[in-house]
């Protein structure tokens, strides 16, 4: 089976493990969120990695650059929707504190790949 490139990349990775993540918590959140937050939340960790995916694939560096910032961008919207879910209790400060760690270490990791595709 044929591995992409963006397989091999640790933000993409740690992107897709948040995602995991943020599936399992939302299921925890009330019934009546399901199309706010819940669903809010949910296409925004898809995002940060299915951008990082598609910008790999393109050819240009200026393109691959837009995309790694798309997906900060996102990034950053689900740690603000993170905010908001633990300001309305929907769960414990420790998961809270856990989430917002690997939201931390994924904006890290993205911030690292978009310097290394801006022009020397």
């Amino acid at each position: 089976m044929k591995t992409f490139s963006f397989e091999k990349l640790i933000a993409w990775q740690k992107a897709r493990e948040l995602a995991s993540e943020i599936y399992k918590t939302t299921k925890l959140f009330p019934k009546d969120e399901l199309f706010g937050l819940t669903s809010q939340m949910r296409r925004c960790a898809v995002s940060i990695a299915s951008n990082l995916a598609e910008g790999s694939g393109r050819n240009s560096m200026k393109d691959k650059a837009r995309f790694t910032e798309i997906a900060f961008g996102s990034a950053l919207e689900l740690l603000n929707q993170l905010i908001l879910s633990f300001d309305f209790e929907y769960f414990e400060e420790q998961k809270y504190i856990e989430i917002r760690e690997k939201i931390t270490e994924v904006t890290v990791l993205i911030n690292g790949l978009y310097k290394s595709q801006l022009p020397k």
